[in-house]
């Protein structure tokens, strides 16, 4: 098409612009905050984790005699659940890692 006005991909928002950081103010921050000592729970919590899907894998293998006499659908329908419940009790674990208390904070 000849002179057929191209759609324009930039937004114009309303208001006022963001305040811009310059890279020597984000650099100042990053080196006068102080780091954080790592923690035991970490380590420990990936072991946990590690050791939470080997057993859970292991369940789910010793009774796979079951599972394979069942119908394909059954099967596929048994594997999806024991493929994804073994995530249940990763979030509380994940909150612990991080707090040390398996209760989220209150949101803010």
């Amino acid at each position: 098409m000849v002179g057929a006005a191209r759609p324009c991909h930039r937004i114009r928002h309303m208001g006022h612009a963001p305040k811009r950081r310059s890279h020597r103010n984000i650099m100042d921050n990053r080196m006068t905050t102080p780091l954080k000592q790592p923690t035991w729970r970490k380590p420990a919590g990936m072991l946990a984790i590690l050791l939470i899907i080997l057993v859970w894998a292991v369940m789910v293998v010793s009774i796979s005699d079951f599972i394979g006499a069942q119908h394909i659908a059954v099967q596929s329908i048994i594997y999806l659940i024991a493929g994804t419940i073994w995530i249940v009790p990763m979030r509380p674990l994940l909150i612990w890692m991080e707090t040390g208390s398996f209760r989220a904070p209150p949101q803010a």
